[in-house]
């Protein structure tokens, strides 16, 4: 038995083993079959052509909503319960369902177009000893492919050879990361030899043993086994689907991953769904109006049995009940009958109508020119539909400083070299001298190679280094060697680098200048030109940088032998592993470093070490023995770091200039006059952020205080943090008062709030990042948020990725707040996804952020416009289709409600059966569909003009409980007079012949005449910003139900279906 349901389980895919590590073999295709691995097609589509509507319906009905209506329809076509005609509700179902289904085809249609396109591209693989043109999804592990110039990468292959010097290949991975500065990949030497030899690719039998498929774009573990010896893989060895080939004329790769396998497949899997608090407020009370729905229905009920008791003996003389149905019984029916009569309070068209004013919205942010940069070619993207009405609402913006306040643009400003300081200009008296653009440049025309844009001042760092000063040269040497930028010459002499960061670019291009320039590499060598001297450097090792080690190192040997460990990095990290007899000059290469970062320079320390022959034979064993095992890689490697990066002497000091961005002080200004809260997360300086702060408006010399915690233990943060509060609020609790409720559907969602506390004057407070770790912790938490919550401006400094993203929760635990995060780099990426809000900015350092985000732009001053025009006017629109659309629907059901007690609630109807199918998708969608898309209580100049304008969103003022309760209660006096005013006005009268007037249809034709006039009415009050949409489609509205009713009473109707479309004043007492 148990081997039947393991059959069965293994045959519907429920018992699929989970790849734990991947083994295959070059040309080898039958053992590699054998591993069932993934083949090289992807499918990216959901539907085809018969799983498309069976699929589709179910997605579409696994939504509350239409499950609910067609609970509803099902009721209809029940003749006992119905009063109701079956297409009042299945007409507008089906135009959902099918404009619903028309969007998701069309979707699928377009991925099944990109799927055939991608799968048909063509590449050579080698089969057989012979290399033929295949389509990509005929591509399997294990097969060993060609690829050329531009092409792109067909699979994440392990590179073999290639046509450039050491196996080296260039790539581009714009459609991985966005990044589109070439990047270097380099395979082994001993599968490099094999160079385009197609019988020795062909005899090629390597055995790869690497870790399973997974999302790590950055990772990648394995080993090589080659006759009988092992190699170790790692990411640097691997070109991966989705890279492009450049500059290079021909590659060989082996597949280790195919199709959905790829960590491009991989990463392409769905974003965690943000909603609205206004979604979320929308799903209470549509529960609360299911509520109040049964509530009515039961009322109608227990009135419909007591009808039938006291006066329905009365009527069965002619209208006889059915056999078998008693009181109860048709009570029971009465019930459902009201849920199908009174349903239209939550309207199916209430969903596809917000949905369209969503994208609606989005579509003008997208549009907008005034968030359109010239110089980068970037508009304004709405990446999400969903969230634009949150916009409107945000209350704590948490920013990145460096490409998001400043341009990311550097400049190498200033240097500190042995204890001198270079890049200030001096007269003779000693007195500093202000640099302008006026000022006189250094002349670099000695040297052949000098990047001509670069701009320097200080004349006596150019003496200093053609004296031969030793410290000097070994400076810039140090910066020619430590980096990871990669050289383009396409002409003699012209040099173009390659950079992955803007600050390693300007370094580069500084030694360039003044004479150390960087003129290739190798994966064994890098070659200078020293002092218009051709030096080529060993190199042995590459310690690269991380966000924890925050330092990076390379081992090289110089033409003499000598062996050197060139180290650079944060002066926090550098300054542990100093020898002892370099104090004296870290104090003064400390002032300097608090000099540049008063300036707002970003700074960097250098520092070096001589190694022995002796012991660097037995470390580089030990990195080659933990570089080729399979667990504990990293670990291991990380303590050899640490070993060798110890008892370094130190050089100096690197200053280089990232400016602000045009527009930063006036935004964060506007911003903060709208009572938002701007928080700046940063991993430079305190003294850097803190200027940059200063420059940028958020601190000001008229701030009372501007508090900075940095102890570096719990109880010192505790106190720090405890004495601040207590200075801007004195008469506070020592306790923080903490609100615990309910929230969310059903009221399951815990809740903690920690209520705003007044505070007289401004503050603000700059946190350290080792202080911030301590402060993050359970027990300190809440005195940080207190605190934090106190100032008007919160810097932190030092902060790594998951800090930032640590401060966002934090406050969206606490304070049931929207917050929106906002960078430009792979380090915002948790924090822009940890945020309700992500938006990111298109800059210098790649797409990584933007790829993440839910909105984004070229430069920081477009938020402005964002929250303050587009997220404003969007939740005005919002919240007043919301209310409007309430008061609309509820004024309309609730007519039903008092017609109950007239027509023994017998769940009739007062209206026609065609007003009831279309009231809410003809004659009322139209207009408050204009409403949601092009309502404006001020112009966008205005909106800017006066942040003050912002605050009610911040505080749900225009659409809350209280505010549906009061758009209901309108609608109750609204019914109310709807329906007795021409009940009133019909009751007892008379022609001038003595006969009644009144019947049902002409009273239905009457009041639905006047809830149709009324509520265009009312639109036209709510309506503040008129354009000729808007009175197109409310008179259009009122035109087409003159128009229809007319038609549906007409005598041409009447003659071809006199039973569906009768005469006014016709019953079915005459017919008969």
């Amino acid at each position: 038995m148990g081997s039947v349901s393991s059959f069965f389980g293994a045959l519907c895919g429920g018992e699929t083993k989970k790849e734990e590590e991947r083994l295959l073999r070059a040309n080898d295709r039958a053992f590699n079959l054998s591993q069932q691995y993934a083949k090289n097609g992807i499918k990216t589509s959901k539907y085809n052509v018969f799983s498309f509507l069976p699929l589709n319906l179910f997605e579409q009905f696994s939504r509350l909503a239409n499950a609910y209506f067609l609970f509803l329809l099902i009721l209809q076509l029940i003749p006992q319960i119905s009063s109701v005609p079956w297409f009042t509700t299945a007409v507008p179902l089906t135009i959902v369902l099918s404009v619903t289904a028309v969007k998701d085809a069309n979707d699928d249609i377009k991925r099944h177009k990109q799927d055939k396109q991608v799968n048909n591209r063509l590449v050579k693989i080698l089969l057989n000893g012979e290399l033929r043109e295949e389509k990509w999804m005929n591509v399997q592990v294990g097969d060993i492919v060609k690829l050329e110039s531009n092409q792109f990468v067909t699979a994440d292959l392990l590179l073999l050879s290639s046509s450039e010097p050491l196996n080296l290949i260039y790539v581009e991975t714009a459609e991985l990361d966005g990044e589109t500065n070439l990047k270097v990949k380099q395979g082994l030497t001993v599968t490099g030899e094999m160079g385009d030899d197609i019988e020795a690719l062909s005899a090629f039998r390597g055995e790869v043993r690497c870790e399973p498929p997974n999302n790590h774009l950055d990772k990648f573990k394995g080993t090589l086994t080659l006759d009988g010896q092992q190699y170790g893989l790692d990411n640097d060895k691997v070109v991966l689907r989705g890279c492009t080939v450049r500059n290079t004329e021909w590659c060989f790769g082996l597949v280790i991953f195919g199709g959905p396998d790829t960590k491009l497949m991989q990463n392409s899997g769905r974003t965690t769904f943000k909603r609205t608090s206004i979604d979320q407020l929308m799903n209470i009370l549509v529960l609360c109006i299911f509520g109040f729905l049964a509530t009515m229905c039961a009322v109608m009920t227990v009135g419909h049995a007591i009808w039938e008791e006291k006066e329905g003996s009365a009527f069965t003389a002619f209208l006889p009940r059915k056999p078998g149905v008693d009181v109860p019984l048709s009570s029971f029916y009465s019930f459902w009958s009201y849920v199908i009569v009174l349903n239209t309070m939550v309207p199916i068209s209430l969903y596809v109508s917000v949905e369209m004013i969503r994208l609606g919205n989005s579509f003008f942010i997208d549009w907008d020119r005034k968030m359109y940069h010239p110089g980068k070619d970037t508009p304004a993207q709405a990446r999400t539909t969903t969230l634009n009405e949150e916009l409107g609402q945000i209350k704590y913006i948490f920013s990145d400083k460096t490409g998001t306040l400043t341009q990311n643009i550097m400049t190498f400003n200033k240097c500190s070299i042995n204890g001198k300081n270079y890049g200030e200009l001096y007269d003779f008296s000693g007195h500093r001298i202000e640099i302008t653009e006026k000022t006189q440049r250094l002349d670099f025309s000695w040297n052949q190679l000098a990047d001509p844009t670069f701009i320097f001042h200080d004349y006596s760092l150019l003496e200093t280094i053609k004296e031969g000063n030793p410290e000097a040269q070994a400076f810039f040497r140090l910066l020619a060697l430590c980096h990871t930028v990669m050289p383009e010459e396409k002409k003699e002499g012209e040099l173009n680098y390659q950079a992955q960061s803007p600050d390693e670019g300007a370094l580069v291009t500084a030694a360039r200048n003044f004479g150390f320039v960087f003129r290739s590499r190798t994966p064994e060598t890098i070659t200078l030109m020293e002092m218009g001297q051709k030096v080529t450097y060993e190199l042995l090792a590459v310690l690269d940088f991380n966000n924890t080690r925050k330092r990076m190192s390379v081992i090289v040997r110089d033409p003499e032998g000598k062996m050197t460990l060139y180290c650079k990095g944060a002066d926090t990290i550098i300054y542990e592993r100093l020898q002892p007899s370099c104090n004296k000059l870290k104090e003064v290469t400390t002032a300097h470093l608090n000099e540049y970062a008063g300036d707002g320079l970003r700074t960097l320390v250098l520092a070096y070490k001589d190694l022995e022959e002796s012991y660097m034979g037995r470390w580089m064993e030990r990195h080659h023995e933990v570089s080729t095992a399979m667990e504990g890689r990293e670990e291991g490697l990380d303590e050899l770091y640490e070993e060798i990066e110890k008892d370094l002497m130190l050089l100096g000091a690197t200053a280089v200039e990232d400016k602000l961005q045009d527009g930063v002080p006036q935004t964060i200004e506007q911003l903060a006059k709208a009572d938002i809260k701007i928080w700046v997360l940063t991993g430079d300086k305190q003294e850097t952020a803190e200027n940059i702060g200063y420059s940028c408006n958020m601190l000001r010399e008229e701030m009372k205080d501007i508090f900075i915690v940095a102890a570096n233990t719990a109880d010192g943060v505790k106190e720090e943090l405890q004495n601040a509060r207590r200075k801007m609020c004195p008469g506070a609790a020592e306790e923080p008062t903490v609100i615990k409720a309910r929230a969310g559907l059903l009221w399951l969602q815990k809740t903690q709030t920690v209520l705003d506390e007044n505070v007289d004057g401004e503050y603000g407070l700059i946190i350290n990042g080792h202080s911030l770790a301590h402060a993050l912790g359970q027990d300190l938490e809440l005195e940080l948020l207190r605190t934090a919550c106190l100032c008007k401006t919160v810097i932190c400094c030092r902060v790594t990725p998951l800090q930032k993203a640590q401060v966002v929760e934090l406050v969206k635990k606490y304070k049931q707040a929207v917050t929106l995060a906002i960078g430009d780099g792979a380090n915002d990426v948790s924090m822009i996804k940890a945020a309700h809000i992500g938006v990111g900015i298109s800059g210098q350092e790649g797409m990584q952020a933007v790829l993440s985000s839910d909105f984004s732009f070229a430069q920081f001053r477009y938020l402005q416009r964002l929250l303050l025009v587009h997220g404003r006017w969007s939740y005005i629109r919002m919240c007043k289709f919301l209310r409007y659309f309430f008061y609309k629907n509820f004024t309309y059901t609730l007519v039903h409600f008092w017609y109950a007690f007239f027509c023994g609630f017998s769940a009739q109807t007062v209206y026609d059966d065609w007003f009831i199918t279309l009231y809410n998708t003809v004659y009322t969608a139209t207009p408050v569909l204009a409403l949601g898309l092009f309502e404006q209580d001020v112009n966008d100049r205005w909106s800017s003009h006066y942040p003050q304008l912002y605050s009610p969103g911040q505080l749900n003022k225009f659409f809350s409980k209280k505010a549906f309760f009061h758009s209901v209660m309108i609608s109750c006096y609204t019914s109310l007079v709807l329906f007795f005013l021409p009940w009133a006005a019909m009751h007892d009268t008379v022609r001038d012949d003595g006969k009644d007037i009144a019947d049902y249809q002409s009273f239905a034709l009457l009041t639905q005449t006047c809830l149709l006039i009324v509520v265009s009415a009312q639109m036209f009050l709510d309506t503040d910003y008129w354009t000729a949409m808007n009175q197109l489609f409310l008179w259009g509205s009122l035109a087409a139900y003159i128009a229809i009713t007319f038609t549906l009473f007409s005598n041409g109707l009447f003659f071809m279906l006199a039973s569906s479309f009768p005469f006014i004043g016709w019953t079915p007492s005459l017919a008969q």
